[in-house]
């Protein structure tokens, strides 16, 4: 917690910040971490949504102690300093249970909250925008605020009475929709500076009103939309200009920086810009994991062309995909695109939600190991994963699966580290 607090006093008097990855693939927290300790980082935050982990164990299938040991697994197998990693808990609220009343979808976000205290996460996303079946379609700021304020309330009790640290939050109602939006997009309005500074005071009221005035000073960051935001096909990039007043209006908030959701897929400009404009947590995540599968699906075209065989990954998803599509089907629309580009290749990255499916992972594995015991020619690489090539050319990296796939998701992470360092 402290960690966080040092950032956010270290942003106000001379800039940076920090960024969040929030995914649950093991190759993508590998490489995370490997790159904070490369880069000597003071902290590597990690996030787990509500979607994909919770008390009932989420799309992974992990609650949030077995996520907790998950990650610091990983950061003991590559040598990244426990103390450094920081664990935040994501859109924590009735977001999973929108579709029960409002006391049973509440009374199950509680129980989520105080699993992931619990767990040891630190940074709590506290996420009560969206409204529940016998809500109306729009929840107020204040209605917002007085569930913010209840699981709140759970978090601090949760840290009383198992004697932890406790944690520092993150507050707001204008939060993007997880993983990126469903329609078309061309152009965002940022959040006015007015209704910024409106839920800030709506929310201190309210907790100040539930005896929570010591939470209160551990609020660091408000979600705010700066107007950036991807979708199926379309990035909307960072246009700062329109952002000015909103980034002006933490001059008189002090102790609070903005976090920006859905950076996944901004300039490397834009994400220095977003940092020097107060958004000093930038969040990714379907961005590591589109890299991920550009990677895995390059990996598989080399040992095609290296074996003389058909690739193997792409076809087996697209099965899975259609066979099962709970994890897209809203998400995607044909029109001028064939369904299966969607599938593949979208920025929405819908396809993430399917690597951990038996059979997709031993394709991969397999394809690893083959091409651990059979290491394809530098100029096959050169061909289809040209960012890995010149690592590898420079000695940075070995010719192994894993050490391909680590390069090409350190442009991604360098990016966001670039953005967030101070000076």
């Amino acid at each position: 917690m402290q960690l966080l607090l040092d950032m956010v006093s270290a942003h106000k008097t001379g800039g940076g910040g920090v960024y969040s990855v929030c995914s649950a693939h093991p190759l993508v927290i590998a490489s995370t971490l490997r790159h904070a300790r490369d880069r000597n980082a003071d902290i590597c935050l990690i996030e787990s949504t509500s979607n994909q982990v919770n008390q009932e164990g989420g799309y992974t299938g992990m609650k949030p102690a077995e996520f907790r040991d998950f990650v610091k697994g990983i950061a003991g197998q590559v040598g990244f300093p426990i103390e450094r990693l920081v664990l935040g808990g994501d859109h924590l609220g009735p977001h999973v249970w929108r579709r029960e009343s409002k006391v049973s979808a509440m009374t199950k976000a509680a129980a989520m909250v105080e699993e992931y205290v619990a767990a040891g996460y630190r940074k709590i996303h506290l996420d009560c925008s969206m409204p529940c079946a016998d809500d109306p379609e729009v929840l107020s700021d204040h209605d917002v605020a007085e569930r913010a304020a209840e699981l709140c309330a759970v978090a601090e009790a949760t840290s009383k009475k198992i004697h932890c640290e406790t944690p520092v939050y993150i507050i707001g109602t204008e939060v993007p929709p997880p993983g990126g939006a469903a329609e078309a997009l061309d152009h965002l309005e940022p959040t006015p500076s007015a209704a910024a500074r409106t839920t800030l005071q709506i929310h201190r009221d309210v907790f100040e009103r539930a005896g929570l005035t010591e939470a209160w000073k551990r609020v660091i960051a408000l979600v705010v939309q700066p107007g950036v935001e991807f979708g199926v096909h379309a990035v909307v990039d960072y246009e700062r200009e329109a952002a000015k007043a909103l980034s002006r209006s933490l001059d008189d908030m002090p102790g609070i920086i903005f976090e920006a959701h859905s950076t996944d897929y901004q300039s490397p400009e834009a994400l220095r810009a977003l940092v020097e404009d107060h958004y000093a947590i930038l969040k990714v995540g379907p961005g590591l994991t589109f890299a991920l599968r550009e990677a895995l699906f390059a990996l598989d075209n080399i040992a095609s062309d290296w074996f003389g065989e058909p690739p193997v990954l792409r076809p087996a998803m697209l099965d899975l995909m259609h066979a099962d599509p709970k994890y897209w089907t809203g998400h995607y629309h044909r029109s001028n695109y064939s369904e299966d580009v969607d599938l593949v290749y979208s920025y929405s990255d819908r396809i993430r939600y399917y690597w951990p499916n038996e059979k997709i992972e031993h394709e991969r594995s397999t394809l690893f190991s083959r091409l651990e015991a059979a290491p394809p020619p530098e100029a096959l690489i050169s061909q289809y994963l040209p960012v890995a090539y010149s690592a590898l050319r420079r000695g940075k990296i070995e010719n192994r699966p894993e050490e391909l796939v680590h390069a090409h998701l350190c442009a991604v992470l360098d990016a966001y580290a670039d953005a967030t360092r101070r000076g």
